[in-house]
């Protein structure tokens, strides 16, 4: 009997296949799934008195894929590309069998099915959607460094045509029913109470049902193949375009594109070979493995608290305090409002309160624009922010959040005012991205219920939250802060006090390097575009202009003041030194930094750069710019670790990924360490010493680790596993 597949046979010879995988949230596909999907084909296709099979779910979505737990441990375990390669053609045959066993299927797709469960129903010879914009369907495998495995890159293609399928896998695309509907992936849009209906029906007229590839003649769309000059444009102008948003560094776009030009031109049992080929050589790479493991088995744990503290009662914030109503103040009241708290946004006077309230008006009036929320909604948001200049408003919080200036009397004189009226039993975080926590918490009476939250701009996109622990945080107050993440919907990641915490000191590293390259003579370009080669969002000088180098300047000169004989001058500082005081060019608020910004034109680094900085005889090649730029984040971020800054891999790792970008194909700061292989990048990291500063020598931890071939990912890993 099928543990997974609930089988029932009505009187007009219909079979209703629900796929309910137990102790599963969701519907993915396990392997006890696939046996059970496998029995449950031959009996369809066995049996006279079927005519046809509906396939639908006992769950609240169709099937949310495969199972990354399984793949992500394939590179480390040693796994072939031959058993890569049998993995997928195992799926690909049993959906192929389904689709050529003589008896038509039909997908009542109630909910999301992405991955292995829209292929799923592109085997399926018709396909009904419920209406419901939550009911997305897509082949996402790419954003895991994958490309989908079960025939998606041959019968998407052939269903819908080359230049409409290959955006959706290669940018792993969600599209909603109506969207759906309208490119052909799917056949029909019903109401919920119509779904299985809809369904039942077409089978009951198409008994002999044939998909579209395999009648004589068939042609894919559009064209696929050399010869057809629709085709090749497609293949050309992707390339190039593809080429230059990856840079070479993530082969699964590339593969997906090979697969799809090649595949296409052959009949569909070859390409289905193709496709396999091509998922082997992913899955058993190292970019898929990094991918896997902090994009989805991490992240997934992190999303469920996997680290907070164990024994303390779940908690809700009703009622949330903002202190401050600038950029960041005024982020975290949307996407507090958002959640469907109420929040109060204080600031020195109503007008500056107000216009932090506005800044989620723009934003619901943009999401009205765009068909996304009502007006009643908007209107009902908005009303859960209360603007204030009135301490006493804060009567009541569960939570207050201080979003005030970067300066240690102003925290102070709003910690006093904000703890005389709030709750005995309220936690009062600080969003400082730089200042130690312990020391703003010697402001309150309650240090215990003190702790940092550190959002990062802008709140309502980026998806990290930095919690930083102070010497005297109790385990209640990370684990409430911690819920008060998930209850926004963002991941967190724990980390403990320190100068510039963990993303803040690990990411200041980046600009630090890009400017003292400047000002060791290497052209400005190279630094820029070596940077976002290696898969930085943004080159290093151009994210100093957005921060401001003016920023940069203070927090230096703070960092001075508190060290006293302790401080070590970073590498940058005479040349920011030099930008702020004698050039007066501060970065892009200031309207010129390292770059240009001329009103109505494209930025452009600032002509007199190699005045100032002239350019070295001999130039650094892009290599060695881009080790320059990487080793020295992860380099901080193993300090970090050694420290005890940041107490787990993964975290650092997410961190890095989500909180400033650091290249996705790396796994993150520590996984590059990982992927480099621990002792060569000790060894780079010696010979960078000697050549630039003793910044990037590695520490005696760290030497020893490499003595002994220690990997930072271990058992850390396994409980990440176990817990997503």
């Amino acid at each position: 009997m099928s543990n997974t597949i609930r089988f029932e046979v009505a009187e007009d010879g219909i079979a209703t296949l629900t796929i309910d995988v137990p102790d599963r949230s969701m519907n993915v596909l396990t392997p006890e799934f696939l046996g059970d999907l496998a029995e449950a084909v031959e009996k369809v296709a066995a049996d006279d008195n079927i005519k046809g099979a509906l396939i639908t779910s006992g769950k609240k979505a169709f099937i949310a894929g495969a199972d990354l737990k399984d793949l992500v441990t394939a590179h480390d375990r040693g796994v072939s590309v031959e058993e890569g390669y049998q993995w997928s053609q195992h799926l690909s045959k049993l959906y192929r069998r389904m689709e050529t066993c003589g008896k038509p299927f039909a997908a009542a797709i109630n909910g999301t099915a992405l991955g292995g469960g829209l292929e799923l129903c592109l085997a399926c010879h018709y396909r009904v959607i419920v209406d419901d914009p939550k009911a997305v369907v897509g082949l996402p495998e790419v954003q895991v460094g994958l490309l989908p495995g079960a025939g998606g890159t041959q019968r998407l293609p052939r269903l819908i045509g080359l230049r409409e399928s290959l955006p959706l896998m290669l940018e792993g695309r969600h599209v909603r029913p109506d969207k759906a509907l309208a490119l052909g992936i799917v056949n029909e849009v019903v109401a919920a109470d119509q779904l299985l209906d809809a369904a039942r029906r077409w089978l009951q007229g198409s008994p002999d049902a044939v998909a579209p590839w395999d009648k004589k003649g068939f042609k894919v769309p559009g064209g696929a193949g050399a010869m057809n000059p629709k085709s090749v444009e497609t293949f050309i102008v992707g390339n190039a375009l593809l080429a230059g948003k990856t840079q070479h560094n993530y082969p699964a776009p590339e593969a997906i594109m090979a697969c799809v030009f090649e595949g296409t031109i052959l009949p569909i049992d070859k390409g289905l070979q193709v496709e396999s080929k091509y998922f082997a050589q992913l899955v058993t790479g190292v970019v898929a493995r990094n991918m896997m493991r902090s994009l989805f088995v991490n992240k997934t744990a992190a999303d469920k608290l996997v680290r907070r503290p164990k024994g303390i009662e779940p908690s809700k914030v009703s009622k949330l305090g903002i202190l401050g109503a600038g950029m960041m103040g005024a982020g975290i009241a949307y996407v507090s409002a958002r959640a469907g708290m109420q929040v109060v946004l204080l600031d020195t006077d109503q007008a500056s309160a107000d216009r932090g309230k506005d800044y989620s008006r723009k934003l619901l009036e943009k999401a009205q624009k765009r068909g996304r929320m009502t007006a009643d909604k908007a209107e009902a948001m908005l009303g859960l922010i209360k603007t204030t200049t009135e301490y006493a408003d804060l009567e009541g919080c569960d939570l207050v959040i201080e979003a005030v200036f970067e300066h240690r009397d102003i925290k102070a004189e709003v910690t006093a005012k904000t703890e005389a009226v709030i709750p005995e039993t309220a936690i009062f975080a600080s969003n400082t991205s730089t200042l130690p926590i312990t020391g703003l918490a010697e402001a309150s009476k309650r240090p215990q219920s003190f702790i940092g939250i550190h959002f990062f701009s802008p709140v309502d996109k980026m998806p990290l939250v930095e919690i930083i622990v102070g010497e005297k945080t109790s385990q209640e107050a990370i684990a409430r802060s911690m819920d008060y993440v998930q209850q926004i919907r963002k991941t967190p990641v724990v980390v403990n006090d320190s100068r510039g915490f963990y993303t803040s000191r690990c990411f200041g590293m980046y600009p630090n390097e890009g400017i003292t390259m400047l000002a060791e003579g290497v052209n400005p370009a190279l630094i820029e575009n070596a940077a976002k080669m290696a898969g930085m969002p943004v080159g290093p000088l151009a994210v100093s202009d957005e921060v401001t180098i003016e920023l940069q300047y203070k927090i230096m000169a703070q960092h001075k003041k508190d060290l006293g004989d302790d401080w070590v001058k970073p590498s940058s500082y005479d040349a920011v030194t030099r930008f702020v005081e004698d050039l007066d060019r501060k970065g892009k608020r200031y309207g010129k930094g390292f770059y240009d910004y001329p009103e109505g034109e494209k930025k452009h680094l600032w002509g007199e750069l190699g005045t100032i900085f002239p350019a070295a005889a001999e130039q650094p090649s892009v290599d060695e710019v881009q080790k320059r730029l990487l080793y020295i984040q992860s380099l901080e971020t193993a300090r970090c670790i050694e420290e005890g800054v940041v107490t787990e891999a993964v975290d650092a790792d997410i961190g890095s990924i989500l909180g400033w970008g650091f290249p996705p194909w790396t796994g993150g700061t520590i996984s590059l360490i990982d992927t480099i292989g621990i002792a060569r990048f000790v060894a780079e990291c010696e010979r960078l010493a000697d050549a630039y500063g003793e910044r990037f020598r590695p520490s005696p931890w760290l030497k020893a680790k490499a003595e002994n071939n220690e990997s930072f990912y271990g058992e850390t890993a396994e409980n990440a596993r176990s817990a997503a």
